[in-house]
């Protein structure tokens, strides 16, 4: 396995695809990223040299990426709740954020579902 940012990505998959599992890269950053290295995406991780793997590190060093990224999400969202936004308040709440209907979906944000004892008679 090759290890780039701290990860190891998979040997036998495609670079593009293999890129995607750093936490910060989606398809199209690691479509850019590649780019930038002069790597063809078609390459197999297994089939890359070293010097196209330090021109890769070197490309993704541009962005933000794990560790920094996630301290940076929490740190935003820690905001939010801390001035009491709308926003923030959903999240202390676990409920959706962004405006979802809840009477009928929402069952990620809100747990499985918690019936009442007794309740038929």
């Amino acid at each position: 396995m090759a290890r780039i940012a701290g990860i190891d990505i998979p040997r036998e998959k495609r670079v593009v695809i293999s890129l995607t599992y750093i936490y910060g890269i989606g398809k199209t950053t690691a479509q850019k990223v590649l780019k930038e290295a002069g790597v063809s995406e078609d390459t197999r991780v297994r089939d890359l040299t070293e010097d196209e793997l330090a021109k890769i590190r070197k490309a993704i060093d541009e962005y933000t990426i794990e560790g920094d990224l996630r301290r940076e999400v929490s740190l935003n969202i820690k905001r939010l709740i801390e001035i009491g936004s709308y926003r923030g308040l959903r999240h202390r709440r676990g409920l959706p954020v962004r405006g979802q209907n809840t009477k009928n979906n929402s069952r990620t944000r809100k747990g499985p579902r918690r019936t009442m004892a007794n309740k038929k008679k």
